[in-house]
């Protein structure tokens, strides 16, 4: 039996990774990561430091990324539930400007991986959401960046309108103020 099974989304690179879980009248146990298992989904790359934040309902975080030192990011649910945002943002792609939005819960133990040169965001969709998410490279908040969370030419579909947000995040350009740092290199992500 596979641990793993992936789901591509309609932005290449940005896939949806279900474990499988095994369930018993005392709960459940899965893995949540296994490397051998995602170099076989095609997600080879080394993960160097794991966040865990914790949100009230209607908190918004995002839209982020991080340059030079790109992040990828394997994102998951592991209390309440969360709309994750994910944008293309590489100059030169045939996504560029692109958006998708994919509904994760504890409940349902999916994962997303975005890679680098996305912008990524979550909304809490209960109280005392917690997501873990694993990184590709260390937090150097001198090379923070994002994204404003309701770009329109984005289009990302928010199930809440009104969120709340850090100053920070409420101060960010639009993607075509921000000047994308990335560059799309051709074939995949």
């Amino acid at each position: 039996m596979e641990k793993f099974h992936s789901m591509a989304t309609e932005l290449p690179g940005v896939v949806l990774v279900r474990p499988t879980a095994f369930r018993d009248g005392r709960g459940f146990f899965l893995e949540s990561y296994t490397r051998r298992d995602f170099e076989r989904l095609g997600i080879a790359d080394e993960f160097v430091q794991d966040n865990h934040s914790c949100s009230a309902r209607g908190v918004l975080r995002g839209l982020h990324y991080q340059y030079p030192h790109a992040q990828g990011k394997l994102v998951r649910v592991v209390r309440g539930r969360i709309f994750d945002a994910v944008a293309d943002i590489r100059k030169g792609s045939p996504s560029y400007g692109r958006s998708i939005g994919v509904h994760l819960a504890a409940e349902d133990p999916g994962m997303l991986w975005v890679p680098p040169g996305f912008a990524h965001g979550f909304l809490s969709l209960e109280d005392h959401t917690e997501v873990l998410y694993k990184t590709t490279d260390y937090y150097y908040p001198e090379h923070d960046g994002g994204i404003r969370w309701n770009d329109p030419a984005l289009g990302i579909p928010w199930p809440l309108p009104a969120p709340v947000l850090s100053p920070k995040d409420a101060a960010l350009p639009f993607l075509n103020d921000a000047g994308s740092p990335f560059q799309y290199r051709g074939e995949g992500p």
